[in-house]
């Protein structure tokens, strides 16, 4: 009989937790296993998800070591804490880049795919796959997908259609240095800028409002989980499947718009093999300088954490 399909979550908080039950209720896979470095959290997580059993397509579900998750499909690392409304992701970044590290070296070789979901996104992408080695392509941040999501809700609300109807992406950082990318922004074959009544007001008031989600709900509810843990299984799904969708995602680039050695989000063709090849949209004159900006944020922040 063939191995069942097995997905590794490493952090059972908030995040953690929503990506295991969206996991699950996907049915994208077979075998759910459960880390944290609150052991009893852990077991008793895996317990409470596995009362549920009935409810969603057949799945085990149990707490296990990172050394046992070397044998999964995949690898979802949600560990490191939480930020606060005052403060930016990549104020995060001390602390959990240190977790990060010590985090990787139990998937030095590991044959399947990491994605990175905790903040700051990026950086940490480029921490975990500088740590472990293993190949950019099969170290993947969630990147600009929760950002592309919230993009694509705001506008559906504001042209009163389907978000899934709506063409348009955020790039660069998972951050304040996100870049919309409007110049390609599309609605049933119709640019946006060509939209009667849209204007630079309103994809400055959009923009603003996509930016600014994540702070807005952590000060009122203490933490973001419910959208990335949908947009993880989302991203999930597309790798254990071999879908080849194009998505948001963050990897270390390889000579994309000449970048090395920096983790930030570009369209990529994502498969079983990871984000296997990065795509490069067609960039206004601002959008491509904001784009370049955001990679510089980004590169100032890993080398403060190569440096420590």
């Amino acid at each position: 009989m063939p191995s069942p399909v097995s997905v590794g979550i490493i952090g059972t908080g908030w995040v953690g937790m929503s990506v295991a039950i969206s996991t699950l209720h996907s049915g994208i896979a077979q075998e759910v296993l459960l880390y944290d470095q609150r052991e009893a959290v852990a077991e008793g997580e895996a317990m409470d998800l596995s009362h549920g059993s009935s409810f969603y397509p057949a799945a085990t579900v149990r707490s296990a070591a990172p050394h046992a998750m070397r044998a999964t499909n995949a690898v979802v690392i949600a560990a490191g804490r939480g930020g606060t409304s005052d403060e930016s992701r990549l104020d995060l970044l001390r602390d959990n880049a240190s977790i990060i590290r010590d985090l990787a070296q139990h998937f030095v070789g590991y044959e399947g795919v990491v994605v990175v979901v905790s903040n700051p996104v990026d950086v940490l992408t480029s921490v975990f796959q500088g740590a472990s080695g293993l190949p950019p392509e099969r170290v993947i941040g969630t990147g600009t997908m929760l950002d592309t999501a919230r993009l694509r809700q705001v506008l559906g609300r504001e042209m009163n259609v389907a978000p899934r109807s709506v063409h348009a992406q955020v790039v660069g950082e998972h951050g304040d240095s996100e870049v919309v990318l409007w110049s390609s922004a599309m609605l049933g074959g119709t640019r946006l800028r060509n939209w009667p009544g849209w204007g630079p007001e309103v994809e400055k008031r959009v923009a603003d409002e996509v930016r600014t989600a994540a702070y807005e709900i952590i000060q009122r509810k203490g933490a973001t989980n419910h959208a990335i843990g949908l947009v993880t299984a989302a991203l999930l799904r597309c790798i254990l499947r071999g879908e080849r969708r194009i998505l948001t995602v963050s990897r270390v680039q390889d000579g994309a718009m000449g970048m090395y050695d920096v983790a930030l989000s570009l369209p990529s063709i994502v498969g079983a093999h990871g984000a296997e090849q990065v795509l490069v949209p067609d960039f206004a004159d601002a959008e491509r300088t904001a784009f370049k900006h955001s990679a510089d944020v980004l590169r100032r922040a890993i080398a403060s954490v190569d440096a420590d």
